[in-house]
């Protein structure tokens, strides 16, 4: 039985179909394999990265064009949500594996997750030291020692890291903010269409646009190939 060790270093390493998860594992393992020389040419590599960063490019484009619409609210707040949970999370962990998986199975807007987790990368780096702190004390609990034990003992639980004081303080704080932040990001959306998005709406200049043979010919494209 291996025993448990808390690692309380202090240094923290810190994305709506099956079809678009295949498409972003081909160009990771495409860009993989051509960054270890299994490609003869860079140029293919590169190429794996363009469509792997067009594709996170255009799930931001949508999440903008849908927070600008009258689409359902619901998606988009559990995708910045989540994306508090891969924020707080390392990039090579269990976890941030599984949160990828919800948010590529149900109903979650890729878009909002990504850019909700690039923003809260840095909100978790300013909070090592306290996350540091609430890990550590969990983590030296007496009480929870055996419970520790048995998890470090059990397949794949170790690659989640718990044992970090970093990671288990983290996790613990995003986890506790997820019900709060969905219910708020639900707010400020519903907040900003009602207002920044309404008003605009009615402005002439917006009615003008609308009005254009190019803003109905933008439309139609949308509607065929967005």
């Amino acid at each position: 039985m291996r025993t448990l060790g808390v690692n309380s270093q202090t240094n923290f390493y810190s994305i709506e179909t099956s079809k678009m998860l295949r498409q972003v594992m081909c160009c990771v393992l495409r860009f993989s394999l051509a960054a270890s020389h299994f490609y003869p040419k860079n140029e293919e590599a590169l190429e794996s990265l363009g469509g792997f960063m067009s594709l996170i490019l255009k799930q931001i484009f949508n999440f903008l064009k849908l927070l600008n619409s009258d689409t359902e609210t619901s998606p988009l707040a559990y995708g910045l949500s989540l994306g508090i949970i891969l924020g707080f999370a390392p990039f090579l962990s269990i976890q941030t594996f599984l949160v990828l998986l919800i948010i590529f199975i149900f109903r979650v807007q890729i878009g909002a997750a990504f850019l909700s987790a690039f923003f809260f990368k840095f909100v978790a780096f300013l909070f090592d030291y306290p996350s540091h702190l609430l890990g550590k004390s969990v983590l030296e609990a007496e009480s929870l020692r055996p419970l520790f034990v048995s998890l470090y003992n059990m397949p794949f639980v170790p690659m989640t890291r718990f044992n970090n004081s970093i990671v288990m303080g983290s996790m613990i704080v995003s986890i506790i903010l997820f019900p709060f932040a969905f219910f708020g990001f639900k707010a400020m959306i519903l907040a900003y269409r009602a207002t920044v998005v309404a008003r605009f709406k009615g402005t002439k200049g917006w009615k003008a646009f609308t009005a254009t043979r190019f803003y109905n010919w933008y439309c139609k494209y949308d509607e065929l190939y967005g």
